[in-house]
């Protein structure tokens, strides 16, 4: 999936994250994608950040719920743009079940435009400290 605007990429993740939807989330990315995840794994590929998404939603983030925050998205060369995101998630579950509360999180996004759209060449997810 393509996007027309690299800005829109914040709300689409969170969208295919509401769903449950790990290979609408990993069609954000260019097939060589890079992508670190919330709980620390580099993927490497569509394929296996489709496969780390859909791990993690069916672990830890198996309820959790993606409010979106403050989001700052700017060109940093013609073709090539940085999106920032800011989440809280709740309804993360601890390795015993029970639920770990809100996390504050950062979702940093390096997107690049092809001839079809903008898709993310590489992506962090991670937890404010």
């Amino acid at each position: 999936m393509t996007l027309p605007d690299p800005a829109l990429f914040a709300r689409a993740f969170a969208d295919a994250w509401a769903a449950r939807d790990a290979r609408a989330m990993a069609a954000l990315f260019a097939g060589d994608a890079d992508f670190l995840t919330l709980t620390g794994h580099w993927a490497e590929g569509r394929k296996a950040i489709a496969e780390a998404v859909a791990g993690e939603m069916a672990g830890a983030f198996a309820r959790a719920k993606l409010v979106t925050g403050r989001t700052k998205a700017r060109t940093l060369a013609p073709g090539v743009a940085h999106v920032m995101q800011r989440y809280v998630l709740s309804g993360i579950l601890n390795a015993d079940g029970t639920d770990a509360g809100r996390v504050g999180a950062i979702l940093a996004a390096v997107l690049v435009e092809g001839p079809e759209g903008w898709q993310v060449a590489a992506a962090q997810f991670t937890a404010e400290g």
